[in-house]
């Protein structure tokens, strides 16, 4: 005990070296953030709810955690694909790593990487920080949201000597006020479309993604915009983010092109079909994008501590987190990586370790006993969508705190 407080001080007291973490280009990004437009700093609500949330609840989590070192506690989003669909070996020429992410191959050709960097929660500086580190892992999906975290992947993209084509965008389209008409959801969609890409400075993103919505008119009112830009050129690919069977099939009513994802929780506890999510998907041939493999919107205590993931993780000599993470990679899913156990925040080391760990996981892999054991852990409470806007399980932000809708 008196060890991991002494780790943990230290963890904290190093914070204030962040810098000594950054390379030349990151630091040149830094001095560059008051630079920002005001006009760029409109917060996706989401994005926003996440990151206070993230700031009420971190400090007793890692508190009430008996992993005492939150450096080890990386909190990844983990998917690996090598079945279902085949992965195509594919090295990124704008980072210094040597590691192969694999890819995906969605209609029209576009790779998708299945290993992203997920910035859910970051400002502005700590997503360049991310994407900074995430370069140095060979991570070149960078999964984002509009406000502070598309700032930060601006900056980037202005900054640094890397090829726009190397990198996979993906964001995600706003959701529409309550009462909002279908006619102007569309306008909202269209209207951000055109913000993103000049915020960003680019001519087209290569991911948008489509939140649900209880108006099932706005829902399909928006997916024809996303249809749109798609033909226009505008997005290189569209999915979904935290639909539950009823959305997608209010989305595939009236649907011209099918989602190459649907973007939702998913980790030990759940089973591999994700309570049955994953099926639902691929009946309609959209493929399981993958968050959350330790829990949302904070880690789930009981698995961090179950006696079952602890024993896999000391024979492989691996933490829980990273065997929660495998145990997703080989159920042959897609994932996002959240580059720290402290939510909503990339800090020094680590930040730049997590990263690194969690990357790594796809060098090595559990036996099928192992999988078997952990495919049987079963969470009732679970929900594969928590942020949808009202899938059963889902959550709603209130004083501060996550809270079951309804």
């Amino acid at each position: 005990m008196a060890l991991d407080i002494i780790r943990i001080v230290a963890l904290i007291s190093g914070l204030q070296f962040t810098v000594g973490f950054q390379s030349p280009t990151l630091q040149r990004h830094s001095l560059r953030i008051s630079s920002l437009s005001a006009a760029n700093n409109k917060e996706d609500g989401f994005s926003l709810d996440r990151r206070s949330a993230i700031a009420t609840t971190s400090a007793a989590v890692l508190t009430s955690l008996s992993i005492t070192n939150p450096a080890n506690a990386f909190f990844p989003v983990g998917a690996f694909a090598s079945n279902r669909p085949k992965s195509t070996p594919k090295k990124s020429s704008s980072n210094n790593s040597n590691r192969v992410i694999p890819t995906w191959q969605l209609d029209g050709g576009v790779e998708f990487p299945i290993l992203a960097l997920n910035t859910a929660g970051l400002s502005t500086e700590e997503t360049l920080r991310a994407i900074d580190y995430a370069q140095n892992e060979g991570l070149t999906h960078i999964d984002f949201h509009p406000g502070k975290e598309r700032d930060g992947v601006a900056q980037f993209l202005k900054d640094s000597k890397v090829d726009r084509d190397s990198l996979f965008l993906n964001t995600k389209i706003r959701k529409p006020a309550p009462g909002t008409s279908p006619e102007d959801a569309a306008k909202l969609a269209r209207d951000q479309i055109e913000e993103d890409l000049q915020v960003l400075g680019v001519k087209y993103v290569d991911m948008l993604m489509l939140r649900d919505t209880p108006d099932q008119k706005n829902i399909q009112a928006q997916w024809k915009v996303l249809e749109e830009a798609l033909a226009a050129g505008k997005t290189r690919s569209v999915g979904i983010i935290n639909y539950c069977p009823s959305g997608l099939e209010t989305l595939m009513e009236t649907a011209k092109v099918v989602p190459a994802l649907n973007y939702i929780m998913c980790h030990v506890g759940m089973g591999p079909d994700i309570q049955g999510l994953r099926t639902k998907n691929e009946k309609y041939g959209i493929r399981t994008f993958a968050y959350g493999q330790t829990g949302e919107p904070e880690p789930r205590e009981a698995m961090l501590n179950d006696p079952i993931l602890k024993r896999i993780g000391e024979t492989h000599k691996k933490s829980t987190e990273e065997v929660a993470l495998r145990w997703v990679l080989q159920n042959d899913l897609a994932a996002s990586l959240r580059p720290s156990g402290n939510f909503g925040r990339c800090e020094g080391e680590e930040c730049q370790v997590g990263l690194s760990r969690q990357v790594s996981c796809l060098e090595w892999e559990l036996t099928k006993d192992e999988m078997a054991e952990l495919n049987a852990i079963k969470y009732d409470d679970a929900s594969p969508t928590p942020f949808s806007a009202y899938c059963p399980g889902s959550l709603v932000l209130k004083e501060g705190k996550w809270v079951p809708r309804g």
